[in-house]
């Protein structure tokens, strides 16, 4: 099955208001920056998606990305790591103006739930934030003397990822520490769309060397030259132009 998709606003066409979306990227190593501004390009020429519910490790930099996504007004809750970063201004202004939620996960966790989602558990036990906030709440339990707090999956209507190659089944590989949450992003999203580097031919990627089998996938796009999240903020940069 051929899951080459022609262009980056066909590929975001299908995400409804309301969506859970997970995207990939710890800050801007593996960020998907042209698939979210293809997101942004679609809701300022129709008003959608919006409502959106937002999984990454942190709430964004800048004005390029996910920080430009919650400028837009688009994401109504992140659930994240780190929403205090690099440079959070979006974030913080938004949340302090009480026009977007947080729900605040510590990283190990975050990725332990976003692996569950994709593996089918629907929760399990961790002794991180035992008798802190982040576990008000929630159910504890006792094992071997020690105190666990359950933490639920996590899930998303659709995922959006950065891979290096992918061939036309939708196997990735990825660049160096741009691999991040993305494979398990992928597992955990009912549809997962990639923007690749190289698009190859299938047998183009040694079956060995496949990070994210193609089972996972649903699209592919290919982004030959893509941003870097950071390089675009040093350029004071809202909005980089993408494909259409």
């Amino acid at each position: 099955m051929d899951k080459r998709i022609a262009t980056l606003a066909e590929a975001v066409a299908d995400i409804p208001d309301g969506a859970t979306v997970m995207i990939g990227g710890f800050g801007g190593s593996g960020a998907p920056i042209e698939l979210i501004h293809a997101l942004i390009d679609r809701f300022l020429a129709t008003g959608s998606p919006k409502d959106l519910t937002v999984i990454n490790n942190n709430a964004g930099n800048g004005h390029v990305g996910i920080a430009a996504l919650i400028e837009q007004g688009m994401v109504r809750k992140m659930v994240c790591s780190f929403p205090r970063s690099a440079d959070p201004r979006v974030f913080t202004d938004k949340y302090l103006a009480g026009e977007i939620e947080l729900e605040l996960v510590p990283q190990g966790t975050l990725a332990e739930r976003i692996r569950a989602g994709g593996a089918g558990i629907p929760a399990f036990f961790t002794p991180t934030s035992f008798g802190t906030d982040l576990a008000k709440g929630k159910p504890v339990q006792e094992f071997e003397g020690r105190s666990y707090v359950m933490e639920r999956w996590l899930k998303a209507d659709f995922t959006l990822i950065k891979a290096e190659l992918g061939d036309h089944y939708g196997n990735l590989t990825y660049r160096m520490a741009a691999r991040n949450f993305s494979p398990i992003m992928a597992m955990a999203g009912a549809k997962t769309i990639v923007q690749v580097t190289r698009a190859v031919e299938p047998g183009g990627i040694e079956p060995e060397n496949v990070i994210t089998p193609g089972i996972f996938v649903d699209a592919i796009v290919e982004v030959p030259a893509p941003a870097q999240e950071e390089a675009l903020n040093r350029a004071d940069t809202h909005y980089p132009e993408v494909q259409a």
